[in-house]
């Protein structure tokens, strides 16, 4: 058992509960770029790693509530049978480094695309005004587009490891625009255990599992899903959907062959330029503003209409 596998596994397996996002996105990186695994052996490995780790999740969503069964339902009926389709597809690239660097690009840029739909999304929903307040349990579950997501999922997992997470969870937030996102992951989560099982038996037919790495990803990810997993199912929407765009966003920019340095310095660059857009669209320091403040300075207060009025005149109007 590698404790250095367990370690980073652990860091994962908290993102994976917090986010629904995992295996190609978080896992099957850190394996191949930090720890030198061949990427068909992380990603089969992972798979089967996938298979005990993901329950623990889907439990405490389960137990919260925040699962609709219907909607996982639809899901399998479409992911699992191409998830056979995808392993089988892995097994016929082989050995060859050019074919999985391939995989690794496209992957990275299906997460970058990822990454910027959701942000589309948030910047669609806020513009009209949209809540993320739907009950998970009481929406009209929408049986050929939900298939559909499950099968591109499927092939993609198969394939990648990538899908049952970070590209499932990105198609259901536009396929059902009033769930929050801790709703969607508890759902993705649990839609993920037959889905991951179906590309984990393809992946030992076709023999690329390393046991010694899959058991140092248990060791590390399962106490830690756990945790993230808690945190997600009562955290709102304006928590996690947030963490889920950037970990879908760092996961892409690193597939696609960024060095660890050039991402560190893109990923800051990132984060301040949200924090000076934000900054600059809601204006946190007029929302504090009073007249006081603003005859202290010496100018007007017409500008701020009733609210800038004494109490007493505004209880009179």
């Amino acid at each position: 058992m590698n404790p250095y596998i367990v370690l980073g596994s652990a860091v994962v397996g908290f993102l994976v509960g917090m986010t629904g996002a995992g295996g190609g996105a978080l896992m099957t990186p850190m394996l191949i770029l930090l720890f030198s695994v061949k990427p068909s052996t992380a990603i089969s490995s992972d798979l089967v790693a996938a298979v005990v780790m993901r329950p623990f999740g889907a439990a405490v969503h389960l137990q919260k509530g925040t699962v609709n069964l219907r909607l996982v339902g639809w899901l399998v009926l479409g992911s699992v049978p191409t998830a056979f389709l995808g392993a089988y597809l892995l097994h016929l690239m082989g050995q060859s480094h050019v074919a999985q660097d391939n995989v690794e690009r496209a992957l990275g840029a299906a997460l970058l695309i990822g990454a910027a739909a959701m942000t589309l999304r948030y910047l669609l929903d806020r513009r009209a005004g949209h809540r993320r307040d739907g009950v998970v349990h009481d929406i009209l579950v929408r049986p050929v587009p939900t298939v559909a997501i499950g099968m591109l999922g499927g092939i993609i997992v198969g394939i990648t490891s990538v899908g049952s997470g970070s590209l499932i969870i990105v198609l259901l937030l536009f396929a059902y625009p009033l769930l929050g996102a801790n709703q969607l992951v508890g759902t993705d989560l649990t839609q993920a255990v037959p889905l991951t099982g179906a590309a984990a038996l393809g992946a030992l037919a076709f023999g690329h599992v390393e046991f010694s790495v899959t058991t140092s990803i248990i060791a590390g990810s399962v106490p830690a899903v756990l945790v993230g997993s808690f945190l997600s199912s009562r955290a709102p929407d304006r928590i996690v959907r947030p963490i889920i765009t950037f970990v879908v966003f760092a996961s892409g920019l690193k597939y696609i062959g960024l060095s660890t340095t050039t991402l560190g310095w893109v990923l800051c660059a990132t984060a301040l330029g949200v924090a000076v857009a934000w900054t600059m669209s809601t204006q946190p320091w007029r929302n504090g503003l009073k007249a006081s403040d603003v005859r202290a300075a010496g100018g007007s207060t017409e500008h701020l209409g009733n609210a800038a009025a004494p109490l007493d005149e505004r209880r009179r109007t």
